[in-house]
């Protein structure tokens, strides 16, 4: 496929997972009304979305700490990071560039975040400056831009979020429906099922937000190439991050996904295929594969 192709097709199938995630909420709160007595149900149900509504609010506080990620005061701290940062947003047409930040660690990696454009944040490691070529580090940077101008970053803060709203109000209504505060004109046999339901909802999505983040990285890549009109550097980045094998310091699930690679480290063995569900990112493998595939080359 084109990059054009891929990025209408990323985001169709990224659509049909925020939809899955749509009846997954449903689906959760018809489980509440049948198997928990209705008035408490709305109870929690506030509480979740209370719940929601602070973690949307904090996310940037909370990104930027569990990163450990410190901001640049100014372009004389960093002027050639700083202009890089201006030419890839003019390229990508945001009306203002991200701010940058950096990670003080040895580990190639970086991220973007923000619910807006205009708040939106870049931040990359120390290694990652050490470890890219000018053209390489360019084309990172336009993978993180990309990802604001696709609203990724808030359509995933977004995604996280609910998976905690669903994790929350399950583990609430699961509790309920235990100590027996369910509807009283239903047998304890009939509330298993309801039980059953509270316990793979937040399993299910948890790999609903793991498999939108994928879609999306894919969707980024395609997109910086399209921006900088160079697939070659972006899959040369993507292999030299596969080449590497630091892992960052502070590395949190909790962000894992805001990442361009997962910053912890990927499962192996028996268990390799079952959790190749719940990875936030593609195998950089076939990330550099479909790079090669549509700007017609082959890194050897």
């Amino acid at each position: 496929m084109t990059l054009q192709q891929q990025i209408r097709a990323n985001r169709l199938r990224s659509a049909f997972v925020v939809l899955l995630f749509v009846l997954l909420i449903a689906a959760v709160g018809a489980a509440i009304a049948f198997g928990v007595d209705r008035s408490l149900g709305v109870g929690v149900v506030a509480a979740g979305l209370a719940y929601g509504v602070i973690s949307l609010l904090s996310s940037r506080r909370m990104v930027t700490s569990l990163a450990h990620a410190t901001p640049v005061a100014s372009k004389a701290d960093d002027p050639e990071l700083f202009r890089m940062v201006e030419t890839v947003s003019i390229a990508a047409g945001l009306a203002k560039p991200p701010q940058i930040w950096v990670i003080d660690d040895p580990a190639p990696n970086a991220l973007a975040s923000g619910l807006r454009p205009d708040t939106s944040l870049v931040a990359v490691t120390t290694g990652l400056r050490r470890l890219m070529s000018r053209r390489e580090l360019e084309a990172v940077i336009a993978h993180e831009v990309a990802h604001i101008r696709n609203r990724d970053t808030r359509l995933m803060t977004m995604a996280a979020v609910l998976v905690g709203v669903i994790a929350m109000i399950c583990d609430i209504a699961f509790r309920m429906a235990l100590s027996g505060r369910g509807r009283r004109d239903q047998s304890p046999v009939s509330v298993i099922p309801v039980i059953i339901a509270l316990v793979l909802a937040p399993i299910a999505a948890v790999m609903l937000q793991m498999a939108l983040s994928r879609r999306r990285e894919f969707l980024a890549d395609a997109s910086a190439a399209a921006m900088l009109n160079d697939a070659e550097a972006m899959a040369l980045a993507l292999r030299k991050l596969q080449l590497d094998q630091q892992t960052l310091h502070y590395a949190d699930h909790a962000i894992a996904h805001l990442f361009i690679e997962s910053p912890v480290h990927r499962i192996r063995g028996v268990g390799e295929l079952l959790g190749s569900l719940f990875q936030t990112h593609p195998p950089l493998d076939e990330r550099i594969r479909r790079l090669e595939e549509a700007g017609g080359f082959r890194l050897g």
